[in-house]
């Protein structure tokens, strides 16, 4: 629990320390979303350089669920490595992929989620307005969603 608090801190300290800027387009589960500004390279705050990992999301790319990026092994076993999606200091919110339950590699242990500008992602769903918001994401302690009025 203690390491997945510290994951999901230092992530927002990382990340809103600098500004992010997308370096690729939308991944493909986020391409033609309403918000989808690309992806960007993310090393967890316990980066292993050099090595495969391997991850499964909890809720794939839907920026109405909080959603937690669960570290595993080649076969889907969780091992204790975690963290949740979060809100930028621009407000944007961290989208972490691919689908919901796919295992998925990370080469060198560097992930590419995908960022979301929650105000254009809301009114593509018919909402007034959007914002990005802390939420809870079990197993990870804390993640973030886009809220829409």
């Amino acid at each position: 629990m203690i390491i997945t608090h510290v994951l999901f801190v230092a992530l927002v300290s990382l990340l809103g320390a600098s500004q992010v800027y997308a370096d690729s387009s939308p991944s493909s589960d986020a391409k033609g979303m309403s918000g989808a500004k690309g992806t960007f390279s993310f090393k967890p705050t316990d980066h292993t350089p050099g090595i495969v990992t391997w991850w499964k999301d909890t809720d794939g790319v839907s920026p109405g669920v909080a959603g937690c990026h669960v570290g595993t092994n080649e076969q889907g076993v969780p091992n204790g490595r975690m963290f949740g999606e979060a809100c930028l200091d621009d407000g944007m919110l961290v989208e972490s992929n691919p689908g919901k339950g796919v295992i998925h590699r990370h080469k060198s242990d560097i992930g590419h989620p995908d960022k979301f500008d929650c105000n254009a992602w809301c009114v593509g769903e018919g909402m007034t307005e959007g914002v990005c918001k802390v939420a809870s994401a079990p197993p990870c302690e804390q993640s973030a969603v886009c809220a829409c009025e």
